[in-house]
């Protein structure tokens, strides 16, 4: 009997933990299996009572499939949720992929109504494709406030960098979301935009006291729970003047004294991954878990080992250090969440059924992209193709290459500068350094050899980079190239900040463009500008008849 009462809250635990999954269908195509499980202790986790999932990676064909088969596994309804905050095709290959949300924040600048309208329809949409490929629960909106630019991680997947803009976006983000059934989700509460150090590798700490929060890092949670938001994910960030031991995410006084009593949540509380170093680096698997649902959490995301948090969960609760009431009440908020998204498909006139399996995109999504690409991209000055001075570098800085989802051979921003003559270099973080060792002259023009540079950058917060971005000496670069006359233009796609803070020393008279989104259609439309369009269109349409006749 006691071992029957034993395996029975084994299995009610489970249901409070969210596993990683790849999206792709065999064990072998994982892309980090450091995180992502095999498909056998998917399948054993899920039949013992595990209740969700976070998916990556994969074409929106083997998401349709995988949900369904990671469905089968389980005997109940699962929470299926992905990290889609610039829409499906960001994580998932034939989805929909958006500019990110602080580009929406630019355009709120200049038209709110517009972006409002905008952002609103950019949820409907991440809501519409994510739920024909099986998934139920939208991992966004991203309600911090990118107040510092130098936020190594938060950056451009803020929707602005003041709290009124933000709320107005995010809540128009949320009603799309709401529009198709989807779960959402505001994070990363109390708050993650402003630190200088990326949660994923070491513990943001900040000095804010509840005055400062309340005016102004609150106040996006605040409208959004307002508003009906479903569910709310925590930081992993240290306020020492509200709780001076414990980060957010474990912490009693910012889960429930702040959240739920101060704000009045009563959704779904989720933590962040819990194999996130700023956690793991300072607490142990049972440890955190046990920690962060004795805080308050309801939802325990990605604990590296399973099994280990279920037990320690489950030993906390009959030795009573943590009220089987606390279980009860996460379990019923669970509950109420399926039962949310139950009542939507079974009254919903947009059946699955009726969406052409081979292309979930319609037109309006595309439309939409477009539009959002068009109204974002910067061109400061066009650069002349009848010069004669093309036969250059065309140098691209990227995070890196394994994998980057934006760029190919064929990529825009590969193939369009080589069609008038420049020669693609790649610069990363694994690949041979161009740097040279006088800081004064920090590109190692000798490696590339003679002709222009046209310098295109990917650069935006990116997870696990730390302060690597800020290393890189750009700045110095261009008035190097600038000084010997090679700088035949500059692109800069994602962070804003880094556009900003070039343009300042660049020569008004070098070509320069900016785009905030680095996707493939991004490429295409800011380099359409740049390079002007209709002579671009010849040099491409003579290069492919070369190619063809070749």
């Amino acid at each position: 009997m006691i071992s029957l009462k034993k395996n029975y809250l084994r299995q009610k635990v489970a249901e409070l933990l969210i596993i990683r999954s790849s999206g792709h269908l065999c064990d072998t195509q994982r892309q980090y299996p450091k995180w992502e499980l095999k498909n056998s202790e998917l399948k054993r986790l899920l039949e013992e009572g595990v209740g969700g999932v976070i998916l990556l990676g994969g074409s929106i064909h083997e998401l349709q499939q995988r949900s369904k088969i990671l469905s089968s596994w389980s005997a109940k309804p699962l929470l299926l949720c992905a990290d889609i905050e610039e829409g499906l095709g960001q994580r998932f290959q034939g989805g929909t992929w958006f500019v990110p949300p602080l580009a929406v924040g630019q355009i709120y600048r200049k038209d709110p109504e517009k972006a409002i309208l905008l952002a609103e329809k950019y949820g409907s949409s991440t809501g519409f494709q994510a739920r024909i490929c099986g998934l139920n629960w939208i991992l966004a909106p991203v309600c911090d406030i990118n107040s510092n630019p130098n936020n190594p991680v938060i950056n451009v997947r803020a929707w602005g960098e003041n709290h009124s803009t933000v709320s107005e976006l995010t809540c128009a983000f949320n009603r799309g979301l709401a529009s198709q059934g989807v779960l959402s989700c505001a994070k990363h509460f109390p708050g993650h935009g402003d630190t200088s150090v990326d949660s994923h590798l070491e513990l943001p700490i900040l000095e804010h006291d509840l005055n400062r929060l309340e005016e102004i890092e609150f106040s996006p949670f605040k409208t959004l729970v307002a508003a009906g938001a479903d569910s709310v994910m925590s930081a992993h960030i240290l306020l020492r003047k509200i709780d001076s031991r414990h980060p957010a995410t474990l912490s009693r006084k910012v889960l429930t004294t702040l959240l739920r009593e101060k704000i009045g949540f009563d959704g779904l509380l989720v933590t962040d991954a819990l194999v996130m170093e700023a956690i793991s680096k300072c607490y142990g698997v049972a440890e955190s878990a046990v920690l962060a649902f004795e805080a308050g959490a309801d939802l325990l995301m990605m604990p590296e080992n399973p099994d280990e948090a279920i037990n320690a969960i489950c030993s906390a609760l009959l030795s009573g250090r943590i009220p089987m009431k606390r279980l009860e009440e996460a379990l019923v908020r669970r509950r109420k969440a399926l039962a949310k998204i139950e009542a939507f498909n079974s009254t919903s006139l947009d059946q699955k059924s009726k969406v052409d399996s081979l292309d979930i995109e319609r037109d309006a999504d595309r439309a939409l992209a477009d539009e959002l690409i068009r109204r974002s991209i910067l061109v400061r000055k066009q650069l002349d193709l009848d010069a004669k001075n093309h036969a250059g570098i065309n140098l691209l800085r990227v995070d890196s290459v394994l994998p980057c989802p934006f760029l190919t051979p064929l990529s825009p921003a590969c193939c369009m500068p080589e069609a008038i003559g420049f020669r693609t270099i790649l610069c990363h973080q694994l690949g041979i350094s161009p740097w040279a060792t006088d800081l004064n002259e920090p590109l190692a023009l000798t490696r590339f050899g003679d002709g222009p540079f046209l310098l295109q950058l990917f650069c935006r917060g990116n997870p696990f980079r730390g302060d690597l971005n800020n290393q890189e000496p750009w700045l110095v670069v261009i008035q190097q190239l600038q000084k010997q006359n090679r700088l035949s233009g500059l692109v800069v796609y994602g962070s804003p900040y880094l556009w900003n803070e070039l343009i300042q020393v660049l020569d008004p008279s070098i070509p320069s463009a900016y785009s905030p989104g680095q996707m493939p259609e991004a490429q295409n439309q800011v380099l359409s500008a740049f390079l002007a369009t209709d002579k671009m269109k010849n040099v491409l349409q003579t290069q492919t008849l070369r190619d063809f006749t070749d």
